[in-house]
């Protein structure tokens, strides 16, 4: 691990100067991405700048029809919100899903979302349950928050504080499991609302996608088998030692259809 100056402001002002000012400041929420690139000397931050001590940036709050989330609330408080259980059940059935206990009582939504690791829970959550990211200059759309490999639409200096998931939304998350990690190889989630269905998948390619023409399939007739015929093409997906493209093609539709048959 580098040298680094570690800071740990007490406002988000306060975070927001000390990352303007630093020469590469990083962001710490939960640190269970940063803190083991560190410890592998892949990064070398000039600051690493601690959110914990910032009021107001976790905990769950019902707002406007659905659940406001703070951008430091762990996982496991995610999966274990009595609000979230009852309003939004996919989001605490995901939630619960991630990593092992250790990461979950650990690791953050919003550190989550902005590290936009492709293989990550949460992302499909953000694109599938049409959520609002909130930061601290404005409001992004989930469908617009992720951009590509590891990249979001964060630009220099800004913050997640929250995400607003609308709670009209019902819904089912299948994921097919790295066996060490718990990451997604394919994960799917699948729900269902006034403007109808919404598929996304995580874990197969370079970033979270809709899935459009599942979409267009379960408006016509929602059934797993009305997945069937559908094919992603396998040219556009991740290919690693874990899964060819060709297997993770065939697993986002087995997990879409096991989603759609729980709901």
């Amino acid at each position: 691990m580098y040298d680094f100056a570690y800071r740990r402001p007490q406002s988000l002002a306060e975070a927001e100067a000390l990352l303007g000012a630093a020469e590469d400041g990083k962001l710490l929420a939960g640190g269970m991405t940063l803190i083991p690139t560190l410890k592998q000397r892949l990064a070398n931050p000039s600051d690493l700048i601690d959110l914990a001590s910032i009021p107001g940036l976790a905990g769950v709050t019902e707002e406007a029809g659905g659940l406001r989330i703070g951008a430091m609330t762990r996982h496991a408080e995610v999966a274990a919100d009595p609000a979230v259980r009852r309003v939004i059940p996919v989001l605490a059935e995901l939630a619960a899903a991630i990593g092992d206990p250790q990461v979950r009582n650990r690791g953050s939504i919003g550190g989550s979302i902005a590290n936009a690791d492709p293989a990550a829970d949460y992302p499909a959550a953000v694109a599938g349950l049409t959520a609002t990211v909130r930061t601290s200059r404005r409001e992004i759309a989930g469908d617009d928050f992720f951009t590509g490999f590891f990249e979001t639409a964060l630009e220099p200096g800004e913050i997640v504080t929250s995400v607003w998931f609308p709670g009209t939304l019902r819904g089912a998350y299948e994921k097919f499991r790295n066996p060490v990690s718990g990451y997604a190889v394919v994960g799917a989630l699948v729900a269902v609302g006034d403007q109808g269905p919404r598929v996304a998948i995580t874990g197969a390619a370079g970033s979270v996608f809709r899935w459009t023409e599942a979409e267009a399939a379960l408006a016509a007739d929602f059934s797993a088998q009305a997945l069937s015929g559908l094919q992603v093409d396998p040219s556009d997906l991740n290919a690693d030692m874990h899964a060819s493209a060709e297997f993770r093609a065939n697993l986002v539709r087995v997990m879409t259809q096991r989603a759609v048959a729980r709901l």
